[in-house]
C-alpha cells in the first residue's frame, strides 16, 4: 500500500510562539488554519507546493480532552520545532494492518471544509519515539495545500534521524526523493526549504 507525503508539523508550547518561529525561520506570513475540536489543537498553515507545513499547539480556549492529543502535544516542552512528518494513504485500515505497532486508530476528523481519517496512537505517541509518520487518509477532493497561496517555498529535503533507522525505512513503502531517513543517536527531524531569501533549516 504506497504512501505520500503530506505535510510536516512543527510543534509549539502556543501557536503564537510557533508561528513567530517559522516566520523568522522562512522569511514569509503563515496563513489559514484553524481548531480540531476533537484534540483541543489549534494550527496555521504555509503552502509548500504539493506539501504544506503546520504549526501545532494545544488550544487553550478548548477544554483539555479525556485521550491523549496527537504528536504527543501533551507533553511537548521546550521551544518550537519540527516534531512530526505526515504521509496520506487511501487505505489506511490496511496501511494500520502492515505498520508497527502503537501507530494508533483511525480517528474521523473535521476543520472547516476538510474532513480525514488519522491514525492516533492511544499514549499519544508514535512508534520509534515519534519518528515513525503520522497516517491520514482524506476524505473527499479537498486538501489544504490546494487553499494556500504560493509564496515560493519549497521543502528540498526531510530528515528524519533515528538510532533504529534502518527498521524505520523497512516498514515505510514511501518513495520520495525528498525524505532521507538516517541513523543518529535519538530522533531528530531537520528540514530544508527553498525560499525566495535562499536555503533555509527548520529543525
Amino acid at each position: 500500500m504506497p504512501l505520500r507525503f503530506d505535510h510536516i508539523a512543527i510543534s509549539a508550547l502556543s501557536l503564537e510562539e510557533g508561528v513567530a518561529h517559522v516566520e523568522a525561520a522562512l522569511g514569509v506570513a503563515l496563513q489559514g488554519g484553524g481548531q480540531h475540536a476533537h484534540m483541543a489543537t489549534h494550527n496555521r498553515l504555509l503552502g509548500l507546493g504539493d506539501l504544506y507545513l503546520e504549526v501545532i499547539a494545544a488550544d487553550p480556549s478548548a477544554p483539555k480532552p479525556a485521550w491523549p492529543r496527537w504528536f504527543d502535544l501533551d507533553r511537548f516542552t521546550g521551544p518550537p520545532r519540527l516534531t512530526n512528518w505526515i504521509l496520506a494513504c487511501d487505505d489506511i485500515e490496511a496501511v494500520l494492518a502492515a505498520a508497527p505497532a502503537g501507530a494508533g486508530k483511525p480517528v474521523a476528523l473535521a476543520r472547516g471544509d476538510y474532513r480525514w481519517q488519522m491514525a492516533v496512537p492511544a499514549n499519544g505517541q508514535l512508534p520509534y519515539d515519534g519518528a515513525y509518520p503520522a497516517l491520514i487518509q482524506w476524505q473527499g477532493d479537498k486538501h489544504p495545500a490546494q487553499a494556500l497561496s504560493d509564496l515560493g517555498i519549497r521543502l528540498t529535503l526531510l530528515e528524519v534521524a533515528h538510532p533504529q533507522a534502518e527498521a524505520l525505512r523497512s516498514v515505510l513503502p514511501l518513495q520520495d526523493p525528498r525524505v532521507q531517513i538516517l541513523p543518529g543517536p535519538h530522533k531528530a527531524l531537520r528540514a530544508t526549504f527553498s525560499t525566495p531569501h535562499g536555503t533555509r533549516v527548520i529543525a
